[in-house]
């Protein structure tokens, strides 16, 4: 047993943020809930980004909720990734419930069904306001990393880009990408190596194969115009909540690479065009990732590198991100260590290798008076999690179990008719949801390799048309003048060498 009172005292004082924040539960002792006194998540350091872990059906999506709908209510938009289907209840109001009334008495809080400003999006054909990129927008050095290229086809790509850039062909989608290395491969070879210098056509093979890798898994519904605006996830409605974004991503699970090019993506363009904030009084964007590790599955190490540099810079813009996963292990150690706030819900030992990665779980979290931390990692119980986050200063808080509070937004999915009004009345849906398809690479050059192009039509005929020849030149063509010319220059130059006292060789066949 522990001295309640220092525990309370303790746990008071390190949750006792200057700035707003969100309540996120009360702190637990010896299995009880301490009632009103609070664990709070501070706005301020949101942006040193976010890990919330646990096995399955332990309340992950819940606390993920939670802390989503506190922000939208504190006007800072939130973008979630929707893996499972299952967040698209911030939309609508609660239901209070015994269970939910018995937490909330145990707490200590009051609660009250509110619904929130939802934007529903969508990579694929699933209902929602299409995302999409130009493969221009990506620039060589990211699609380099997408398709785990080497040096040598980096090079490659690099000169792609710029011959599209000096011919105004603009790379569109990836019809666009796989016409151009088609004609570089082709038609087309000649002229490029003769300006930007020699073509390996087992390179551009390789690139093309990878391309069609990346369409297979559905890429190509992800390229095209038009392209999304990342400040369109920085908005808020009329009472100045702000905009809970969701993407759907139900059909991603057997598409890791597309998720994790989309992520990459995303990343460098909101980094590209935010402005640097440095630390604010709260973030202006929060980025969820469940199933983070859908991100990290097959990605090469030039993309893992890539991504950690991205989170490690992306805060300077008031951009957090908190990954969802349900083992803390599936997040790369370098990324892991970034992550300021963490809530750890329980984790089942049923093997040796269970309690192994339990012990090493146990090993990111500040050291505890309170708690033998891996033991209470699998004592939890639905609804609870060990929670740390950073303070005002940058220091760990302490680390409390919390018994979480319930969201006051639906805990359960929208229908087909919910999702389909919520599209709409949405004004994104009306800009992004048509299909431009204007004239790109891929148009211009099958006029070229169709000869439909005027200015490749007549440097073909310059290159191809000969002046007729003369009488005098048709004879010499002849084979038969020919071989009398060779004839006579035989007898010309042995009659020279005989005259220099040199002997020809020349073959004889006697009959013995």
């Amino acid at each position: 047993m522990v001295e309640k009172g220092k525990f309370i005292a303790e746990l008071d004082s390190s949750y006792n943020f200057q700035g707003a924040s969100i309540l996120f539960g009360a702190g637990m002792i010896d299995g009880e809930c301490q009632s009103a006194h609070f664990v709070k998540i501070p706005l301020q350091t949101l942006n040193r980004h976010g890990l919330i872990a646990g096995a399955t059906g332990t309340g992950k999506t819940k606390s993920l909720q939670l802390i989503a709908e506190g922000l939208s209510s504190n006007g800072v938009s939130t973008l979630l990734m929707d893996i499972k289907g299952d967040l698209s209840g911030l939309a609508k109001p609660g239901s209070i419930s015994p269970k939910i009334q018995e937490r909330i008495n145990q707490i200590g809080s009051s609660w009250s069904p509110s619904e929130f400003p939802v934007e529903l999006l969508s990579l694929s054909s699933n209902p929602g306001v299409r995302l999409r990129a130009t493969v221009s927008e990506f620039g060589p050095v990211l699609f380099s990393k997408i398709l785990d290229l080497n040096e040598t086809q980096e090079g490659l790509l690099a000169m792609m880009f710029k011959y599209s850039d000096d011919q105004k062909l603009p790379i569109l989608d990836l019809p666009d990408l796989k016409k151009l290395i088609q004609y570089i491969s082709d038609e087309g070879r000649e002229e490029i190596e003769k300006n930007y210098g020699h073509i390996s056509t087992v390179s551009s093979g390789t690139i093309l194969r990878k391309v069609i890798e990346l369409e297979q898994q559905g890429a190509d519904e992800f390229f095209g115009e038009p392209s999304f605006d990342p400040n369109d996830f920085l908005r808020t409605d009329d009472t100045e909540d702000g905009y809970i974004n969701i993407l759907r991503l139900t059909d991603m699970q057997d598409r890791p690479k597309l998720f994790s090019t989309f992520m990459l993506s995303l990343l460098a363009e909101i980094y590209a065009t935010f402005p640097e904030i440095g630390d604010a009084d709260k973030p202006k964007l929060v980025i969820f990732i469940d199933e983070a590790h859908l991100i990290f599955k097959e990605a090469s190490k030039q993309l893992l590198d890539q991504l950690e540099t991205t989170i490690k810079l992306i805060r300077s813009k008031g951009v957090g991100i908190i990954f969802c996963t349900q083992n803390p292990q599936d997040i790369p150690a370098a990324v892991l260590s970034q992550l300021g706030l963490k809530i750890q819900h329980a984790l089942r030992a049923f093997t040796a290798t269970d309690r192994k990665v339990i012990k090493t779980a146990a090993q990111n979290f500040p050291e505890s008076n309170y708690y033998q931390t891996d033991e209470m990692l699998t004592s939890l119980g639905i609804g609870e999690a060990l929670v740390t986050a950073l303070n005002e200063k940058g220091i760990p808080s302490m680390l409390v179990v919390t018994m979480i509070c319930p969201p006051s937004s639906r805990m359960d999915v929208l229908d087909d008719n919910e999702i389909n009004d919520i599209i709409k009345k949405s004004s994104l849906a009306l800009e992004y949801n048509q299909t431009l398809d204007r004239e790109s690479a891929f148009e211009i050059l099958n006029k070229r390799m169709k000869n439909d192009d005027p200015n490749i039509l007549k440097k073909k005929q310059l290159k191809t048309s000969k002046p007729e020849q003369s009488t005098f030149e048709k004879m010499l063509r002849s084979p038969v003048v020919r071989s009398m010319g060779v004839s006579v220059a035989g007898m010309i130059t042995r009659s020279l060498l005989g005259s220099l006292g040199l002997k020809t060789s020349s073959r004889s066949y006697r009959r013995k």
